[in-house]
């Protein structure tokens, strides 16, 4: 796809959405700065696109191609950042021969910025997590896997915190409960903690230490399940406040653009999920007046 019909299909495709939880007129009214999101989920080490003989996927995916939209949305708007919501490893034989190797040097040739922890990155166990962490020069973070007692301590931060164009971004990591997805002997003394809790802890953290104006929560909870109960990004949206954006894992949703849901405190929140095998890139657009947040667009981009 040349740059043209690409940004062609990527404007076509967007819409105006809320943000912040403030309602918005016409597209005339966005503010004077732009900060770019785009995002990917549970790629399971699909490195090749699909064979064009693919029964579901024909000829769809591909790192190469995603590293071509990319550096074409990069070109159109330096200020982007692109990340991750989890289940990095296993799914294909390069997984199996190389261990993660090659998902975390593509994904830091690509110049992926912040990541979070999958169930299936737990795959080869923590030693084997660990033993791949040299190769992602890119920032792991995970909230609610206290980390403290096992090899992996100091590798992954909470959150972490991105300026651009003097925007400041915060972004931390949550991850599903491991008790009945992985065995215990592979992610050994990593503790799960309350994602919802932890989440409103690090909106605090984010909004009033770190005076950040954006924040983001990579989760890999899943969107959404029959059991309310269950923490997903659709519980997590409306049991917090201080969340501008919920880029989700996990369940494999493929949305077509991000979807508002009201907080807690009735202010909206966008939730986005790209379903799986690298097929798509998330792509959502901020935009901001005088540091405050005044708009966005969102899409996702079929690869």
């Amino acid at each position: 796809m040349n740059r043209r019909r690409f940004i062609e299909r990527t404007v076509a495709g967007s819409a105006l959405i809320a943000a912040g939880g403030l309602t918005f007129g016409s597209c005339s009214r966005i503010g004077k700065k732009q900060l770019t999101i785009l995002h990917t989920n549970d790629v399971h080490s699909h490195i090749d696109p699909f064979p064009a003989d693919h029964a579901s996927f024909p000829n769809k995916g591909g790192l190469a191609r995603r590293a071509a939209l990319v550096e074409s949305i990069r070109d159109e708007n330096p200020n982007t950042l692109l990340l991750d919501a989890g289940d990095i490893f296993q799914g294909t034989p390069y997984f199996n021969f190389y261990g993660g190797e090659l998902e975390f040097r593509l994904m830091s040739k690509m110049g992926y910025d912040v990541a979070t922890i999958g169930n299936h990155d737990f795959d080869n166990g923590i030693d084997g997590l660990l033993a791949q962490m040299p190769y992602a020069q890119f920032q792991m973070v995970s909230a609610n896997y206290d980390f403290r007692d096992t090899v992996m301590d100091g590798f992954v931060a909470p959150y972490t915190t991105k300026t651009l164009d003097g925007i400041k971004v915060g972004i931390f990591g949550l991850g599903i409960a491991l008790d009945g997805l992985v065995l215990p002997e592979l992610y050994k003394e990593t503790r799960y903690l309350d994602p919802v809790e932890i989440a409103q802890d690090m909106s605090r953290i984010l909004r009033e230490e770190e005076q950040c104006h954006l924040v983001i929560a990579l989760s890999h909870l899943g969107y959404e399940y029959r059991n309310p109960k269950l923490p997903s990004d659709v519980r997590l949206a409306s049991q917090t406040d201080g969340i501008d954006l919920i880029i989700g894992g996990h369940t494999h949703t493929f949305l077509e653009r991000p979807v508002i849901r009201p907080n807690r405190r009735d202010q909206k929140v966008l939730i986005n999920q790209v379903g799986c095998y690298g097929l798509n890139l998330g792509r959502i657009d901020f935009y901001f007046d005088t540091g405050k947040n005044t708009a966005a667009t969102g899409v996702s981009i079929r690869v």
